[in-house]
């Protein structure tokens, strides 16, 4: 048998069918889900769920800050107050061990890699702390009299 012949019928078949039909589309239109893409604003609530109900790793943090802890929390508050008290009696003594007593006086001051600059401004008192090993500046105004 020739190819010829039984591909043109074949081709002149599908030709004619295709001419016969007219062609159909739909009209697609794309719309995001998300709200902060343009969705829909019903639908945060339901993402915010449905990611909350996905997400296995719980926060430590969570339980402190909604009063939810286990017995451990008291114990925790406790010794976080300690430390706290601690830290503020070391620097009360570092700092008359520094300054002296009563006013601190201008000048400038090493303390450990820290810069200290005291000078009189016209608000009041200027404290710059320099650290030397990055070189941030930090400035701290203390207001004289009213």
């Amino acid at each position: 048998m020739n190819m010829n012949k039984l591909f043109l019928p074949l081709l002149a078949g599908l030709l004619l069918g295709g001419a016969a039909r007219p062609a159909q589309a739909q009209h697609f239109t794309y719309e995001p889900v998300n709200p902060a893409f343009g969705g829909n604003t019903f639908n945060g609530s339901w993402l915010q769920a449905s990611a909350a109900a996905q997400n296995r790793i719980a926060d430590p943090t969570a339980a402190a800050q909604n009063g939810l802890g286990g017995p451990g929390d008291a114990l925790t508050q406790f010794t976080t107050n300690l430390n706290q008290q601690v830290l503020a009696q070391l620097s009360n003594r570092l700092l008359t061990s520094q300054f002296g007593q009563g006013a601190i006086k201008p000048g400038t001051y090493s303390v450990g890699a820290y810069q200290i600059i005291v000078a009189s401004g016209s608000g009041g008192l200027v404290v710059t702390v320099t650290d030397r090993g990055t070189g941030n500046k930090t400035t701290i105004t203390i207001p004289t009299g009213p």
